[in-house]
Formats: C-alpha cells, sequence, structure tokens
C-alpha cells in the first residue's frame, strides 16, 4: 500500500501554501512529515484527507484517489475535537459509523480499546468529567477504531505523562507492524526519530528534505569524529602535533569533536592516539542529530 502525493499545489487567495510538493509514504513504515509553523503540513494533511481538493497534482493510494479505494483514515489532531458533554463510548461508537462501522461491531471495538488503554470504567461517563491526560487517550481511541488502514497524528504525544507516551508508543508500534500507513507531525524530534523510517521536511511550501533519516544522515560529512572519555588538554595537545591528520578540535561534553584531513583517515587517527598513549573511551563518526537536520533547512523562514 502506497500513498502519494505528485506534485500537489495549493493557494488560499492569494497566498500558495503548497508548490508542487511530491512525497510518498508505504504501508509499515511511519512517515515523518516535519517543518515550522505555516509551511504547509496542516494543509497537506487535510488534502490526504480529502477535506478539499487539490489546485493540481493528484493524492493517490495504489494509483487511484483514497475515496475510491475504500480504506478509511485515522486523524488524530493536534486541538483535540471530541465532545465534552458526550460520554465516551457514545461518540466513539459515533466515530466508528462514520467510517463505515456496523453499530455493534463499533461498541465492541471502542470497549476493547478502551480496556486496553485503562479507560474501560469511564465508559458511560461524560467526557469533561475526566482529566486532561485521561481525554488525550479517549481521542487516541478514537482515532483507532473502525481499524483504519491509514493513521495521521498531529503532535500525538502532547500532553502526555511519561507513563501514557509508553502506552501510544506501543500502540503506533503495532499499527507500523501491521503495515499501516503512518504519518507523524511533530515539532519533538526525539519521537519523530523514534518512529520514522523517512522524513519529508516542508518549508515554504515545498519539500526541501526527504527520504531515510539513516540515508540522510549518512550523507553528511564523516570526517568528523567524536573522541569519548578523552582528557582534552592531552587530547588538544594531540592535535596540534598533527597538523596533516587533524584539521579541527572542539570540546565537546567529555570528550572532543574532531575533523579528520580526510574521512579514511580514521584508522590511522585511532593508531596515532594509541601510539602516543591519549587515553580514551571510544571513538564514533559524528551524525547530528534530527533537530541539527530540521534547523539547517528551515531556518530560512518561511
Amino acid at each position: 500500500m502506497i500513498l502519494s502525493l505528485r506534485d500537489i499545489s495549493k493557494s488560499f487567495g492569494e497566498k500558495q501554501v503548497l508548490k508542487g510538493i511530491s512525497l510518498s509514504a508505504r504501508g509499515g513504515r511511519a512517515l515523518g512529515l516535519l517543518g515550522r509553523n505555516g509551511a504547509g503540513k496542516t494543509t497537506a494533511i487535510r488534502l490526504i484527507m480529502d477535506i478539499f481538493p487539490p489546485d493540481s497534482g493528484k493524492v493517490l493510494l495504489d494509483g487511484m484517489p483514497p475515496a475510491q479505494s475504500g480504506v478509511t483514515i485515522g486523524y488524530l489532531p493536534e486541538e483535540r475535537g471530541l465532545y465534552l458533554k458526550k460520554q465516551v463510548l457514545e461518540q466513539l461508537v459515533y466515530f466508528a459509523g462514520l467510517k463505515g462501522m456496523p453499530r455493534r461491531a463499533a461498541r465492541e471495538a471502542a470497549m476493547a480499546l478502551l480496556e486496553r488503554v485503562g479507560l474501560s470504567e469511564y465508559a458511560g461517563s461524560k467526557l469533561e468529567t475526566l482529566s486532561k491526560g485521561n481525554q488525550n487517550k479517549v481521542q487516541l481511541v478514537a482515532t483507532l477504531v473502525g481499524d483504519p488502514q491509514i493513521l495521521i497524528l498531529d503532535e500525538p504525544f502532547s500532553g502526555l505523562d511519561p507513563v501514557n507516551a509508553a502506552l501510544l508508543k506501543e500502540l503506533v508500534r503495532e499499527c507500523v507492524s501491521r503495515g499501516k500507513i503512518v504519518f507523524f507531525s511533530s515539532h519533538q524530534m526525539n519521537y519523530i526519530e523514534e518512529f520514522c523510517d523517512e522524513i519529508a521536511i516542508l518549508n515554504g511550501g515545498k519539500i526541501v528534505l526527504s527520504g531515510g533519516i539513516r540515508e540522510i544522515k549518512h550523507h553528511y560529512d564523516r570526517s568528523r569524529l567524536v573522541i569519548e572519555g578523552a582528557d582534552q588538554e592531552r587530547l588538544a595537545s594531540f592535535a596540534r602535533e598533527q597538523d596533516g591528520l587533524v584539521k579541527d578540535l572542539q570540546r565537546k561534553g567529555s570528550g572532543a569533536l574532531l575533523k579528520l584531513a580526510a574521512p579514511e583517515r580514521k584508522n590511522e587517527l585511532i593508531s596515532a592516539l594509541l601510539a602516543q598513549g591519549v587515553e580514551f573511551e571510544g571513538v564514533r563518526v559524528f551524525e547530528p542529530s534530527l533537530s541539527d537536520i530540521f534547523v539547517e533547512y528551515t531556518e530560512g523562514g518561511i
């Protein structure tokens, strides 16, 4: 199952929000859709959900419009959208019905999910009587009920304590393992790195970077090494003596960030460190965090 956005453009009045974006998401993999506020993420999500059409381009699921494919979408909005005055189970059954689920099956599925998240005792309670954290879990159940094939999770960990965040992680991993398409939209880069195989970064209505996270990181300069647990003064002295091997050295935590003259000279560096008696705990290639990459590609604004 492949969901594709092909050369999508969308304007509202004179403002062009999306400018010919293309991306693909595959079943059994999670894609992180990233961007600063106003970059076009919400518009892209609404196009996927067929809330409004693109001005040009196509949204396709396995080569056909999603509306014709019979798949359902589970959407977890950043601004939670349940009815505070309604009973929990009543509205869960209602949302499942909107996805085409018969009432009895919807009730059974909703109760099973409420049991899973530890809220079955609140099935008959009005949502407003629950804590904010439990309301967020009900919103998650509303997203999952009906067993949708595509999940769109917008800031899913917002407002969750560590215990409930761990529960959400477990549920999302199960969805990925079952072959569902999962979109993450979040500013919490640690969660994106943990869950997503691929990312697409929007900036100014265009995708400025896309691909596998591991491949993107591997593309960065491999001549920068982190020397862990070394005496920094001794390491600095060593670097000054290795003018043809070491080009730069900066302190980094309990060690240092060092730049080699060439990435293939890593073993030469390790041999020189050992020969000169510089004690260290480890050497690894420095890779930027996803936050570093995000800032690099978006700090120019929108």
